[in-house]
């Protein structure tokens, strides 16, 4: 930018390049200013998220597929590594239920504030009368504990059944029951994967999930101020969402917790995540502080 400074006062037009080198050290600089508010004890490790669609069949199980693209395209903008562990395909459309790993520097601790209900407003696509609908998805994110953390699971507890994968179709779906789910029976935690062409490695990385799970449950039993990661218990529908989406009758994304809103709502679903993040993060410091 100097050296652009030092053209400009030359007689040089360089307003254009100025301007682009400027947008890249805001960047930069939002980057590195959002990366000094994770502190937390997993804010640096890598984040497990699972998606379920509320209330609505088709609509919700659709909105929950639009998110998980979100989600791909963040991790993507960011140059964090996207694994897809678990998809279980809606009967019509998007999904019934997604699980996925982010791997990369503080991915847990940039997502822990997409806990909770997500809520969209459109003109839905399947309605053929063209009437607006409200759908609801819920996001919980869990840290990809290492391995080196004990988490005492007993085998007595353990409930581990095995079944076909229902992928998109292709060359991906096993003819024979490959796919691991796994429930916890002490705490209802089910977990699942059939992304691996083994049973053995389905299981593997299934119990990878609930370890990190229960590390998770077992903090949020210690934090008595646990509101976001309890959304995940409350009811997918109205009143309890975190952020809404509005594609109708106006275009707004906007946070619940924070105020923060932003107009371009297909710039947000194409991944454009980190004001929203910042802003959570920015709160949770504030909140921290005055506490």
């Amino acid at each position: 930018m100097e050296a652009y400074f030092e053209l400009a006062r030359e007689g040089e037009n360089v307003a254009q390049d100025l301007q682009a080198e400027y947008d890249l050290l805001r960047q930069e600089v939002d980057r590195l200013e959002t990366e000094t508010m994770l502190a937390g004890e997993n804010d640096h490790l890598n984040a497990i998220v699972t998606i379920h669609p509320g209330a609505g069949g088709t609509e919700s199980q659709d909105w929950a597929e639009m998110l998980l693209r979100m989600y791909r395209r963040w991790a993507e903008r960011r140059g964090f590594k996207f694994t897809l562990n678990d998809f279980q395909a809606g009967e019509e459309a998007g999904l019934k239920s997604a699980t996925f790993t982010v791997a990369g520097d503080y991915a847990y601790g940039l997502l822990s504030g997409e806990n909770g209900v997500h809520r969209l407003v459109r003109i839905s696509p399947f309605d053929q009368a063209a009437r607006r609908h409200t759908s609801f998805a819920s996001v919980f994110v869990s840290p990809e504990i290492d391995d080196t953390i004990n988490i005492e699971i007993k085998p007595e507890d353990l409930r581990i059944e095995t079944y076909r994968s229902t992928g998109k179709g292709g060359q991906h779906v096993n003819t024979t029951d490959s796919a691991v789910r796994i429930t916890h029976l002490p705490t209802g935690t089910v977990v699942q994967c059939q992304n691996e062409r083994s049973q053995h490695r389905n299981k593997e990385m299934a119990m990878k999930f609930l370890r990190s799970r229960l590390y998770e449950l077992e903090l949020r039993k210690r934090r008595e101020a646990a509101d976001m990661l309890e959304a995940s218990k409350a009811d997918i529908d109205f009143g309890s969402q975190i952020r809404s989406y509005v594609l109708h009758p106006y275009r707004l994304v906007k946070d619940h917790r924070t105020k923060f809103e932003m107009g371009d709502t297909d710039r947000v679903l194409d991944g454009d995540l980190d004001p929203f993040i910042k802003s959570y993060l920015l709160s949770r410091r504030t909140v921290s502080k005055s506490g």
